[in-house]
């Protein structure tokens, strides 16, 4: 792979079965929940593997070998999101546990502002701290004037700002650098979590003054189970170890039948246990993967597959896309919609994600998508969690896939699956079933 070249996936020539008997090429539209193991991560993990072994502290040589991964691991990922030499890098499991991380550091009186559009994984880990509800805004400039005004009236104490870098429900981009300069005008702190930006647009923390900057390797073309908190050091060495375990202590001691404990240095305080290391590693890979293949190339990929996404979509009757701020807002290949059947009722999300997967070989995503309160919004109901569809293009999207998606929604709207499905309480199924399960799965 050269420079200007879209990295290649794993499973890219993957066939899945459908209930008439065929196969035809699998189209992953679902990228915003896992994206597809980028085929440099694979030949990375499958390198490091043979010389696997305890990281710290270990004499042997692969343990050397693995020790030297890791660490390499954390400069990879502060240079992905343009973090500064003194910025600490913590692998955790995902954003959510990243996130959590965070929560668990702030200090006492801490006040927390954060939208009600967030993913649950910014909206929910501060219940320790005290939260500034910001509410949904109608547009970017009102959310940069409520983040303002909310500042301006809180003046005392440690405060942060929660930004997201690009919505998970309908692929927006959020005025981060404005944000960043409201809270830094208030002389708040700012964390951004950015799950969803850096799959598909660099990231430059530094530059934006962003505090601290949460993202997930599975997300990011690395699905082995790793993520990563990356910022400034102070808060998360003077807290608490988020787990308490090996290797976040430099002594345990029993001092007179009272035990001591002195815990370490950052990054190690809040890394307790034997850490993911093959995680960490594939997530190196895929920063540096990414890195080396330029942004203009996967932009232009997603660009032209999210403009034909779009357009399709709003071309079919029966299908609303939902919006925040309008179509002409900035956003990535992340696109949610409601859709109707031919006679104007409201259509059963999940039956229609259902009979796509089983008629057609086209994976998407149903629900409300970790965003109850967003989803609600755009949706309208009571319940957030009644949801809509959203579908996903990266860089293993294809053009037939797009194409393919487009037609079989518009068929399936107008005429209903061509297949029978009863549900249970595992959700809809197709009856009979034939198809059957790869053999690893026994």
């Amino acid at each position: 792979m050269g420079v200007g070249c879209i990295p290649s996936v794993v499973g890219a020539d993957l066939l899945v079965p459908l209930v008439d008997g065929r196969q035809v090429s699998h189209g992953h539209l679902d990228h915003a929940a896992s994206a597809p193991c980028l085929t440099a991560v694979q030949q990375g993990v499958n390198r490091l593997l043979p010389w696997y072994s305890s990281v710290h502290r270990g004499s042997g040589f692969t343990s050397r070998v693995t020790t030297r991964a890791y660490e390499r691991a954390r400069a990879s990922v502060r240079g992905f999101v343009g973090a500064g030499r003194d910025t600490s890098v913590l692998f955790t499991r995902n954003t959510t546990d990243a996130l959590n991380l965070l929560a668990r550091a702030v200090p006492p009186d801490t006040m927390v502002f954060r939208f009600s559009t967030d993913h649950h994984a910014a909206l929910l880990p501060w219940r320790d701290a005290k939260v500034w509800r910001l509410g949904v805004p109608a547009r970017p400039k009102d959310a940069m004037r409520v983040l303002d005004d909310a500042l301006a009236t809180t003046s005392k104490g440690p405060r942060l700002v929660v930004i997201t870098g690009v919505s998970n429900v309908t692929g927006e981009v959020w005025p981060v650098a404005e944000l960043t300069d409201v809270a830094r005008r208030h002389g708040a702190r700012v964390v951004l979590d950015a799950a969803q930006l850096v799959p598909h647009r660099p990231l430059d923390m530094s530059a934006l003054e962003v505090d601290w900057v949460a993202l997930s390797g599975h997300k990011l073309y690395a699905p082995f189970g790793a993520g990563a908190l990356v910022g400034a050091p102070d808060w998360l060495a003077a807290a608490e170890p988020y787990l308490a375990g090996g290797g976040a202590t430099a002594r345990v001691a029993d001092d007179a039948g009272v035990e001591s404990v002195t815990w370490a240095d950052l990054p190690h305080r809040h890394e307790a246990g034997s850490p993911n290391v093959v995680g960490a590693h594939a997530m190196a890979v895929a920063c540096d993967t990414l890195s080396a293949a330029g942004w203009d190339a996967i932009e232009g990929h997603e660009r032209t597959l999210a403009a034909r996404l779009r357009l399709g979509l709003a071309e079919i009757p029966g299908v609303r896309l939902l919006g925040m701020w309008g179509p002409d807002h900035p956003s990535v290949g992340v696109v949610s919609f409601t859709v109707v059947d031919g006679a104007g009722a409201p259509a059963d999300q999940e039956l229609v994600a259902t009979a796509l997967a089983a008629e057609h070989g086209i994976g998407i995503r149903y629900g409300a998508f970790c965003a109850h309160q967003a989803v609600r919004h755009l949706v309208g109901g009571a319940d957030g969690s009644a949801g809509a569809l959203r579908a996903s293009v990266g860089l293993g999207t294809t053009a037939e896939h797009v194409e393919r998606f487009l037609g079989a929604l518009a068929d399936l709207l107008r005429h209903g699956p061509r297949w029978t499905y009863r549900r249970s309480d595992e959700g809809w199924r197709p009856v009979p079933d034939p198809r059957g399960e790869p053999e690893f799965l026994g």
